[in-house]
């Protein structure tokens, strides 16, 4: 099978080698994101297909190795909750119509689907392009897309920066990653993918002052916002990162730009 073909389903033998998943305790985990979301100021609309969305992760994660986090409970908490803690402060800042939140996102190295699946389920409104470039993982996305039934998910797998013309528009509002990379690589990889009102987030665990220095000109540090993440003692921050005004390197003609990137958990 190509590395990069869609997958009807996962084969039926896990390795052997691999430790196996928690029990998936539907109703307890129910319980927990219900807390979680209401903790972080979140409707719980979303809970039934958030949880949709974790039992395919246990599912195929015993297979293809998407996380290292592999007990439901430990994944409710460090990939969706974790994921969620970005939605009320970034929606502030995103396109809104009628209160709902809009707007087009790209999710950068979206590995198991971490922020961008999330994003896509609470912002039904929102269009979530995820860029994957590893085939397997690229595959479990689009088998989540369509057993979700996400009409407003979309796949690329590829590197960002090999993004085609077509799917660099329309431009986003949203470029954000997350266990990606150095803020330094981020910023070089979606140089050419935002515009100038784009907002560029990362995700990050604590304050990364090495890559904050780290990071080549004209970018600087818009934003550092201390992340609130239910039943995690972890520290968390989003950072959003912008583009200076007067850009002589810029040659594009959209001038400054807003950006923001990821956290760095065990995934």
């Amino acid at each position: 099978m190509r590395p990069d073909a869609p997958v009807a389903r996962p084969p039926s033998r896990p390795d052997a080698a691999r430790p196996r998943a928690g029990r998936f305790d539907r109703a307890a985990l129910s319980q927990r994101l219900r807390a979680g979301l209401a903790a972080l100021g979140l409707d719980d609309s979303p809970v039934e297909r958030l949880l949709d969305y974790l039992a395919l992760l246990v599912k195929w994660n015993g297979v293809y190795n998407l996380t290292a986090v592999r007990d439901p409970a430990r994944m409710l908490t460090q990939h969706l909750l974790d994921s969620l803690s970005i939605v009320a402060p970034l929606a502030e800042r995103m396109p809104a119509h009628i209160g709902a939140t809009t707007g087009r996102v790209v999710d950068v190295g979206s590995g198991a689907g971490l922020p961008g699946i999330v994003l896509a389920i609470v912002w039904p409104r929102a269009e979530v392009l995820l860029v994957e470039p590893v085939g397997k993982k690229a595959a479990f996305l689009r088998h989540c897309r369509g057993e979700l039934a996400l009409t407003n998910l979309d796949v690329a797998a590829t590197r960002v920066e090999a993004l085609g013309d077509a799917q660099r528009q329309p431009v986003p509002d949203l470029i954000v990653c997350r266990a990606f990379a150095s803020l330094a690589d981020y910023v070089t990889a979606v140089d050419r993918l935002a515009g100038p009102h784009t907002l560029v987030a990362a995700m990050k665990g604590a304050v990364p002052a090495d890559e904050i220095a780290a990071l080549p000109a004209p970018w600087t540090v818009d934003s550092v916002q201390p992340l609130h993440v239910p039943e995690l003692a972890a520290t968390r921050h989003l950072l959003v990162l912008k583009r200076s005004r007067h850009d002589p390197t810029d040659t594009s003609g959209t001038g400054s730009r807003t950006r923001a990137e990821p956290i760095n958990p065990e995934q």
